[in-house]
């Protein structure tokens, strides 16, 4: 068979292992940690703005230029948003208000009486919102309605859209039509979202009402609506889009296809996330690939363009970039960064980062052009001439400054690859209990990015043979354990899970692999994210999960954490400076902390890692001999609901904790205590089991028999070969679980139809034939595969709509590998 067939085979049918009918809620295109991660919202990359994962822009244009004709493969032209009602945080309004139900079919339309509505000032806001963001507006407690007046001068809008902050549950009226609600949801800061036809119609030359109702289900509750109109671009006016014909998706890779003219462009976004290598998984360098070949068989002119928003260096557009452009080791390097560098000055959960520098690299022989300026000049250069002249030097606003190269070759019936490399260097990636601490591929301080650069581009074939090494064993492992669409989620899980942390060196050069609670709270190093997460190190690589347990150890240890339970986190992303999470959730952390310490001895086949942390175990074990089994009114990581007292699964997990415990002791050689707790947890299980049991399932709560809850906790029983529950239980909660499903899955418990999908795959994993472990699955395949919501895989969603309804781009999706676990361990 000749080369050019064999690559056209190749494209047609590539070295992914996912169907074409695969269709990710977002693709990941750049996944190196939790600030640097640039998706695709989508189904097709042409087709909108690339984004980093909480929904801020992040622009990456690609274009290709086949002899002289361009065509856009990457990204979207950036529409202008025109005001046409100011937010509350653009110009101050003030609004009728009442946090009293009104008429439910009258309130939001224009003839309805609303005197006895008081007037205050916008925007609204429960009191433990950020007193910042709450400024000069009004205060609720859970539910408020508001309406204000706006007057226009002319109503011919291109494309009128809303620009909202709503936190939770939204419903939003113009002049008394419909135009946008979302529950269960909520944004984590101002968004541009759509409204509906009949709304814009709706909207009207002189007096115009808004109306919006706005739910807080837990935490801060904030609402603020204006209203702008989308200008749709025009510099893109000669430019076609290249047809894409393909996305596939691999552990390390997406892959798409496109149609430009006489040419088939394949681009695969790599990351070479190895989890064997600590140095790979910490390298910041991204390669995007690109392979060509002629549809005809004749020679072609080829050039690509490679363009990136200063947007990736800063927080939000107010911020201004500078950069630079070098050429060393054979290698042309531009790069942007935030001209006010702050280190490690900005935390938070809907934040970017805005310190370091991001870069974009490639072989210097390869180029034809590059340069920085407005992504408006750099296409219309490009699209003219098939170069880059754009050379702004100056520091301008990140939104209005990009940087570019521009690769060329051409391409006949011989396949051509070309990659460009990117990436970003933080110098300090986070604070640790006061000390700032370098990324793990730079612990000592003396390392470059350049040489980085340098290393990856000499070692670039090596690697993408472990990338796709690495591809074929999660998806054949995935697959022997529990099917195609087990699989495939694990594949559309891998980089999410991996990216949503930072390595790092502690102080004495250890391993920390620090989670961020991403579109939760920010929390840094959160037991109830690692604990969720840990199937996927624990298969992989155990000293990953070890250092994601570290700081939790050294809290307690140094004696900064006094409490006799293990904390929740170590303070909020990227400050690791002790808890600052409100609440503490005692069972559950303690728990946690016992059984996975236990798994790590368990992956690593010693019990080194028990040994060298017993005393703060023993401390945490006795603390739920005392309150772990019946426990008390206090949080648990599934009080979406509210918190429970009495909390079966709770319990449970109390349970697989003591007895991890145990099986640690006994192997320490102490066997009066393994023999005490032993018996301890003999007779939690033989108490649990009357307390709990519901005829056909158990309950929710020791109290309440009409309840019922996922028991995923129950899985290490088997895992772990704690052996402390009749297989009987198991059994009857997967008889009882499936007639419970609905059409996107098993809810999380009786009180809501919402579930979390990691809890999900951990309950399937209980199943004892493969049969009942796919049918549990197949309901959450279907979720990732038709969510409405085009966003990083959340794993909290609605069993009924298949709606997310909250959460993204969470390191818990690590837990799908439960599965595996399960099978790997037998």
């Amino acid at each position: 068979m000749t080369k050019y067939w064999s690559f056209l085979l190749l494209l047609l049918f590539p070295f992914s292992l996912l169907a074409q009918t695969f269709r990710p809620p977002a693709a990941p295109l750049i996944t190196i940690d939790p600030y640097t991660s640039v998706w695709s919202f989508g189904d097709e990359l042409n087709s909108s703005i690339t984004k980093h994962w909480t929904g801020k822009s992040h622009p990456m244009d690609g274009l290709i230029r086949v002899d002289g004709k361009t065509y856009r493969f990457m990204g979207a032209p950036t529409p202008t948003m025109k005001t046409i009602l100011p937010t509350a945080k653009q110009a101050a309004y003030t609004a009728r208000f009442t946090t009293v139900k009104p008429d439910p079919n009258w309130w939001y339309k224009e003839g309805y009486n609303i005197s006895t509505w008081k007037q205050a000032p916008a925007p609204f806001g429960t009191h433990d919102r950020n007193d910042a963001m709450l400024k000069g507006g009004t205060e609720f407690q859970n539910e408020v309605w508001y309406r204000c007046e706006f007057t226009l001068t002319a109503a011919d809008f291109e494309k009128a859209t809303l620009n909202i902050f709503h936190d939770d549950d939204v419903a939003v009226y113009i002049n008394g039509v419909p135009a946008y609600d979302c529950a269960p949801c909520f944004t984590g800061d101002y968004e541009f979202k759509p409204i509906s036809a009949s709304a814009r119609k709706a909207l009207k030359k002189g007096k115009n009402i808004l109306a919006a109702y706005c739910k807080n289900g837990a935490g801060p509750g904030y609402i603020d609506i204006g209203l702008a109109d989308e200008i749709a671009p025009k510099g893109d006016d000669v430019i076609q889009v290249a047809k894409q014909t393909g996305l596939e998706m691999t552990a390390t890779k997406t892959i798409y296809s496109f149609e430009a003219g006489p040419v088939r462009l394949k681009a695969s976004f790599v990351a070479p996330l190895i989890l064997k290598d600590l140095h790979m998984v910490s390298r910041p360098v991204n390669y995007v690939v690109y392979e060509l070949i002629s549809t005809d068989g004749k020679m072609h002119q080829v050039e690509i363009l490679n363009s990136f928003s200063g947007l990736w260096a800063v927080n939000d557009a107010s911020q201004q970039v500078a950069g630079k452009s070098e050429t060393q080791n054979g290698l042309l390097m531009l790069s942007m960064g935030n001209t006010e560098q702050k280190l490690l000055g900005r935390k938070g959960d809907d934040v970017r980062i805005d310190w370091g520098n991001a870069y974009l690299a490639v072989a210097a022989a390869k180029v034809k052009g590059s340069g920085m300026g407005t992504s408006e000049e750099i296409i219309k250069s490009f699209s003219k001439s098939g170069s880059v002249n754009a050379n702004q030097t100056t520091a301008a606003h990140a939104d209005a400054k990009s940087m570019a190269v521009v690769l060329a070759d051409k391409v006949g019936a011989q396949s051509l690859s070309m990659h460009v490399m990117l990436g970003y260097d933080d110098g300090y990636s986070v604070q640790y209990f006061g000390q700032n601490l370098r990324p793990w591929w730079n612990k000592d301080g003396n390392k470059t990015i350049q040489n980085e650069f340098k290393n990856a581009e000499n070692d670039f074939s090596q690697i993408i043979k472990e990338c796709e090494a690495t591809d074929e064993m999660i998806y054949q492992d995935a697959l022997k354990a529990g099917g195609k669409h087990y699989a495939e989620l694990c594949v559309l899980a891998y980089r999410q899970a991996i990216s949503a942390h930072k390595l790092v060196a502690d102080p004495s050069g250890a391993p920390l692999f620090l989670s961020k609670e991403n579109f939760s709270n920010g929390s840094i190093g959160t037991v109830d994210i690692t604990y969720p997460s840990a199937p996927l190190f624990l298969l992989y690589n155990p000293t990953l999960l070890k250092g994601m347990m570290e700081p939790i150890f050294y809290y307690s240890e140094s004696g900064k954490w006094a409490k006799p339970f293990a904390a929740h986190d170590v303070g909020t992303y990227p400050l690791a400076n002790g808890q600052t999470y409100g609440e503490d959730m005692p069972v559950e952390e303690s728990g946690n902390m016992l059984t996975l310490t236990y798994a790590v001895c368990k992956a690593e086949n010693n019990i080194d890692f028990a040994k060298k942390h017993w005393k703060v175990l023993t401390t945490w074990a006795n603390y739920l001999k005392k309150e772990g089994f019946d426990p008390a009114n206090q949080l648990c990581t599934d009080d979406f609901a509210g918190h429970l007292a009495r909390n079966a699964n709770l319990s449970i997990k109390a349970i697989m904790g003591l007895a991890s415990y145990a099986k640690m002791a006994e192997q320490l050689g102490d066997t009066k205590e393994a023999s005490e707790v032993n018996a301890l947890v003999k007779e939690f299980v033989r108490k649990w089991m009357q307390l709990a049991d519901s005829g056909d399932h158990y309950a929710l709560t020791f109290d309440n028999k009409n309840s019922w809850s996922q028991k995923y906790n129950l899985v290490w029983d088997e895992l772990l070969k704690l052996n402390v529950f009749p297989k009987t239980v198991a059994e009857k909660e997967i008889k009882y679980y499936l007639s419970k499903q609905k059409s996107f899955g098993l809810p999380l418990d009786s009180r809501k139809t919402y579930t979390k999908s990691d809890w999900i795959i951990w309950t399937a994993t209980l199943a004892t034939n493969q049969q009942d472990f796919e049918a549990l699955v197949k309901p959450v395949y279907k979720y990732a595969m038709e969510t409405p919501d085009r966003i990083p895989l959340s794993d909290w969603h609605e069993t009924v709509n298949g709606k997310s309804v909250g959460f993204r781009a969470r390191s818990v999706v690590g837990g799908y590998w439960m599965k595996v676990l399960g099978e790997r361990w037998k």
